[in-house]
């Protein structure tokens, strides 16, 4: 039996940690232990100074003439080509454009016109409810014509058929932070003849991604969790290079246009990903968002999967170390290569037990039905904290804490 963790030991890992000096490129409240940087990511130093620069400056002075004289016309590829090289992303396949939800509907939607003879899209039972709703909502426009078929994860190569069009997973599961092998699904995939919409928002940023090496056709994903883009950040969509010629989006916006002031009548892509921007990019997010993307590209993402592996193991052992007989059982895998950057525990009274320890300056989210989820985000959350987390969190379980009526009132965000 390993000896018991002890907070001087965290403590020392803290003071080795070659990802130390990253904590200070952001900004972080005194007295709060920030562990929901799975929902959103804390705030970049640089974030408000350059926000500032680009109204007072570009917005203010430069007025519209900033669309050339500042480069934003072309800000949208710029910061999709810096996220493509986070994901490994061929050059020329990603883009920044619209919300993940829509960018999940478009790629379904290209998808099933490239797999006409196709009627299902498959996904995984309990895949993030957004992606799921976006599905059914695609097949309720297309006529209902197609299926969503739900299994569960272990169930996804046996059911990919030739009726399959299209397989829609999540890379990291939101609710209990498993790693799909994205590689060997999209392999079974394509085996099948079925094409692959992966969803990145817990995986860009956190863990290594691969899409040119998993051969992955599509890909989504937000800027406002582990790439630290802001509240509402806009996301990004992804399409291999064989596709481009031949897929057709469903939204076909002025900005995805060849010759968007020409002003035409007719619709007519342009060439490459450049298709898939819709509407004119929103600047003072993209921004923003091009702030937090820098700073993940100056982490060496070997050693932020090394801390991340770490920090969720640690977590895991000290929840089990210092509040045994309290009735939580880890959700997240165990095992490392099933394992995405966060700790999920289930727990019969996990909403008032997450208040309680938001109150006590721990903030991690609580999902239905049960889940007290804790994202691990290596740049900013030290080893040290993960015992000051977890001793809060067995004192609110000895106290009682977690009982008093304040923690029961669910409020409009959990």
């Amino acid at each position: 039996m390993s000896p018991p963790l002890t907070r001087a030991a965290l403590a020392a890992l803290d003071a080795a940690d070659p990802l130390a000096a990253f904590r200070n490129r952001f900004t972080l409240p005194p007295g709060v232990i920030y562990m929901d940087g799975n929902s959103l990511g804390a705030l970049p130093n640089a974030t408000p100074a350059r926000v500032a620069e680009v109204v007072a400056t570009e917005w203010g002075q430069g007025l519209i003439g900033s669309w050339n004289h500042h480069g934003w016309i072309d800000l949208a590829s710029r910061v999709g080509e810096k996220i493509g090289r986070l994901i490994g992303a061929p050059a020329g396949c990603t883009v920044v454009a619209d919300s993940t939800s829509l960018n999940v509907f478009k790629a379904l939607a290209a998808a099933l016109e490239l797999r006409p003879g196709r009627r299902v899209i498959l996904s995984q039972r309990g895949n993030f409810p957004t992606d799921l709703y976006m599905a059914q909502g695609l097949i309720r426009h297309l006529g209902g014509r197609h299926e969503l078929r739900l299994v569960e994860p272990e169930e996804i190569p046996a059911a990919l058929d030739d009726t399959v069009a299209v397989l829609l997973l999540t890379h990291v599961d939101y609710l209990t932070g498993r790693l799909h092998d994205m590689a060997a699904i999209t392999r079974a995939a394509h085996a099948a003849g079925v094409l692959t919409v992966w969803d990145l928002a817990h995986s860009a940023g956190a863990v290594p991604v691969d899409l040119a090496a998993a051969k992955a056709d599509f890909a989504v994903g937000c800027g406002y969790k582990f790439l630290n883009g802001g509240p509402g950040a806009p996301a990004f969509f992804f399409a291999a290079p064989h596709l481009h010629a031949h897929m057709r989006l469903p939204l076909t916006g002025w900005l995805g246009h060849a010759a968007p002031f020409d002003f035409d009548g007719a619709w007519r892509p342009a060439a490459g990903i450049a298709q898939a921007i819709v509407g004119t990019p929103p600047i003072l997010s993209l921004c923003a968002l091009e702030v937090g993307v820098d700073i993940a590209l100056e982490a060496p993402m070997a050693q932020v999967r090394k801390k991340s592996l770490r920090q969720t193991a640690l977590l895991a052992e000290l929840v089990g170390q210092e509040c045994a007989g309290h009735g939580f059982r880890l959700v997240t895998p165990r095992a490392e290569p099933e394992r995405g950057s966060q700790v999920s525990l289930a727990h019969p009274h996990a909403y008032p037990i997450m208040q309680a320890l938001i109150a006590a300056g721990v903030t991690g989210d609580f999902r239905t039905p049960d889940i007290l989820r804790f994202g691990i985000t290596p740049l900013y959350l030290g080893y040290a904290e993960l015992w000051d987390a977890v001793r809060i969190l067995r004192g609110i379980m000895q106290a009682g804490t977690w009982r008093e009526t304040r923690f029961h009132a669910r409020q409009a965000v959990t």
